[in-house]
């Protein structure tokens, strides 16, 4: 969720030819796509072995710390893709996150598999056409959404408290917070996507790829609340 910011004297793809910067969004995407396959793969295997239900099953009633956990570990991951030049370690970043994030969602793909049918593929649909017609404003108008970064992190930052006050105070997050979570993510995904065209070394595909799985994860996360609060 907290975006790449270059250091100074580092060149950024959007300052290159236009074929490095064609070649660094193929990689980008190829990279994100990949992700989300190896994230549903997992996803898979967790629920056809049974994994997935010995998970779910102490994680039950504990909303709160899986939803605290989903945050910070989306940000403790982009953190270290973002920070490190060394492709390795930024592959590392993305599939350790990978592998955490589908072991925070199986708890409520577990709740969502149990209600009504349809739930999982709708919400998958849902964030599908968000995050495309995302990707499409950022990459039509070219503009430099890198304001939205105060935005995303003061959000961030403001959901964190609101998942913590509610642990301590007993109140619950209701639909309207998972709105707003969804708003936010589209910010996310805005400002991740016109780094990707502006902000950008060569060699941080890897990272630009990560920041913009976490982004959908958070999307498709609210998304899936939402359509679980309505069965």
């Amino acid at each position: 969720m907290a975006g790449y910011q270059p250091q100074s004297g580092i060149r950024v793809v959007w300052d290159e030819g236009v074929e490095a910067r064609a070649s660094f969004i193929q990689k980008t995407y190829a990279h994100l796509f990949a992700a989300i396959i190896l994230f549903v793969a997992f996803e898979i295997v967790l629920f056809k072995s049974g994994v997935a239900a010995r998970i779910a099953a102490p994680m039950a009633g504990r909303w709160y710390l899986v939803l605290g956990g989903f945050m910070l570990v989306s940000w403790g991951a982009s953190r270290l893709a973002f920070t490190t030049a060394s492709l390795p370690a930024q592959y590392a970043a993305l599939i350790g996150f990978i592998i955490v994030e589908a072991l925070i969602f199986v708890p409520l793909l577990y709740l969502a598999n149990r209600a009504a049918g349809g739930v999982i593929q709708n919400a998958a649909i849902v964030t599908f056409g968000g995050f495309t017609a995302l990707t499409a404003v950022a990459f039509v108008t070219r503009k430099d959404f890198s304001f939205l970064r105060g935005v995303v992190m003061w959000g961030g930052l403001c959901a964190v408290l609101a998942i913590v006050s509610g642990l301590v105070f007993g109140f619950q997050l209701g639909t309207w917070f998972s709105v707003g979570m969804v708003a936010l993510a589209g910010a996310a995904i805005l400002y991740d996507t016109s780094n990707v065209l502006h902000r950008y070394p060569h060699d941080r595909y890897v990272g630009a790829s990560l920041a913009l799985f976490a982004s959908v994860a958070l999307m498709f996360w609210f998304v899936l609340r939402i359509f679980i609060s309505r069965d």
